[in-house]
């Protein structure tokens, strides 16, 4: 944990916070931006009616736009999302991925300050701001991607890319309910204020901080940067940068055709729940503003957990040799979309009534698409590390498709619901193709999937060595044969005579 490849994974979740954070409180910011006093009569059945002692609660918003219209607001994030996956990999590996990570989230930042403005300005104003920041984001999982080649032994990529990514979901998890309480004592305005601030602070730590590999960092000791490049050396891979993609290998590699299909399947579900969960709660469990906010953190805690605790589990069974890397992406992959589909479809039949219930089997839906994080998302560096700044880019750009889709399905599905139960009618409707999705996801990759290196990946090329100073050569651990433990100094296990 005092390691600088465990700092860079803090520092990247920190990160992703921020990122998620900055992507997901419009989803709050957005019941209490629009007015909604004149759809009141989509609350209202024989069996569910709103409580009186929580709408009174409600502040008519500034905005009359439609359910339509409000779906296209939120996935407009992701119509410039889509186009910076490949070029911010490509760029990564090319030049390194600190200041593509960094300089993408700085954009995403300043770009929440100015949403307020923006929003009261124009509504095409308000959605050019929302693309542009998906532009600035686009890069972040590519660019991590891509540092991870190089700072990531092979043995410990479930644990470090895990930590990492969490940071999304930790995001969620305080966007969602601090974003419910800005809107509630400060005005949705402060929102887009407090979370863009963020973004800059953590900008100015990681410029700082982080550099792009370890044989850049002034700070990392020689114990570590040997162990990190003589297990790199021992898989066949390289750290140095990409001079050439194989596009077309990759179009015709049905591992990574795997890869793809399930992120783009995990994502269907993710996104269509991460920018709709809110109204969701709203409408049809009939929560107010600040209990939707905090209700629907709850499931983004839960994924948090199971990706840390999934990371750690994955590796510990590939460590020990329990199950081989190829077994363990499949056994996590398929857990993390099956599940979710299960539980999102009981969710659909539970009543108002059954809050508790409703909130147990979302929370579960959502929870259990993290073990995912230990199957597909880390795949990209075990069948091809040198290219995986790429191949997260083509990967994520087919999973941000479901960012507008999935809204845009929920828009169309219940903007005509003329009442509570109809309205429920259609989410259900919503939950079976999340489903469906889940388990095309499912077959292909338990079909196609891999977790050896491609042959066109490898790359034999010995990295530079050098000599380690009096102080580092106390600090090596020496075996009972005399030889340094390869744990600690990894490219001895194979010279010993070095």
């Amino acid at each position: 944990w005092t390691s600088a490849r465990y700092l860079l994974a803090v520092l990247g979740s920190f990160g992703f916070f921020t990122a998620y954070g900055m992507r997901v409180n419009l989803s709050v910011a957005m019941v209490a931006m629009v007015n909604h006093t004149q759809k009141a009569a989509l609350n209202g059945s024989e069996d569910c009616v709103p409580n009186t002692n929580t709408t009174g609660q409600d502040k008519p918003g500034e905005f009359p736009w439609s359910p339509g219209e409000q779906s296209i607001i939120l996935g407009a994030f992701f119509y410039g999302y889509i186009f910076t996956q490949i070029p911010g990999g490509w760029l990564a590996g090319r030049y390194g991925g600190k200041s593509v990570f960094g300089l993408g989230i700085l954009c995403t930042a300043l770009f929440t300050l100015v949403t307020p403005v923006a929003a009261r300005a124009d509504k095409y104003l308000f959605i050019a701001v929302r693309v542009i920041q998906g532009l600035g984001e686009g890069v972040t999982f590519p660019a991590m991607h891509a540092m991870w080649k190089g700072w990531a032994p092979p043995i410990e990529r479930s644990k470090l890319i895990t930590i990492t990514y969490s940071g999304s979901h930790l995001g969620t998890v305080f966007s969602l309910p601090i974003s419910g309480l800005l809107c509630d004592h400060f005005g949705w305005p402060s929102v887009f204020y407090a979370f863009g601030a963020l973004g800059c602070l953590w900008f100015v730590i990681w410029m700082l901080m982080v550099h792009n590999s370890p044989e850049e960092h002034p700070r990392i000791s020689y114990i570590e940067r040997e162990y990190i490049q003589g297990e790199l050396r021992r898989e066949g891979t390289t750290t140095g940068k990409n001079a050439s993609i194989p596009w077309l290998t990759f179009a015709t590699s049905a591992p990574v055709w795997a890869i793809v299909l399930s992120h783009f399947s995990n994502n269907w579900g993710f996104y269509t729940l991460l920018t709709d969960l809110p109204t969701y709660m709203k409408e049809i469990l009939l929560f107010d503003l600040t209990q939707a906010g905090f209700l629907s953190a709850v499931p983004y805690l839960c994924i948090w957990l199971v990706i840390i605790s999934g990371g750690q589990l994955a590796d510990f069974l590939r460590e020990n040799k329990i199950l081989s890397t190829t077994a363990v992406r499949k056994v996590f992959n398929c857990s993390g979309l099956v599940l979710p589909g299960i539980f999102m479809v009981a969710t659909g039949y539970v009543n108002c009534s059954q809050q508790v219930l409703a909130i147990v089997f979302l929370t579960l839906s959502v929870a259990m698409g993290g073990l995912c994080m230990s199957g597909f998302n880390v795949n990209h560096l075990d069948i091809a590390p040198r290219y995986a700044g790429v191949l997260m880019g083509i990967s994520n750009s087919a999973a941000t498709i479901p960012g507008f889709a999935g809204p845009a399905v929920v828009g169309l599905l219940t903007q005509n619901a003329k009442t509570w139960i109809t309205r429920k009618h259609q989410w259900q409707v919503v939950f079976y193709i999340t489903a469906a999705i889940n388990a095309f996801g499912t077959i292909t990759y338990l079909i196609m999937g891999d977790g050896t290196v491609q042959p066109w990946a490898k790359n034999h090329t010995e990295g530079k060595r050098t000599v380690p100073s009096d102080e580092d050569r106390e600090r090596l651990v020496v075996n009972e044969e005399g030889n340094v433990d390869p744990r600690t100094y990894g490219y001895v296990a194979h010279d010993h005579n070095a």
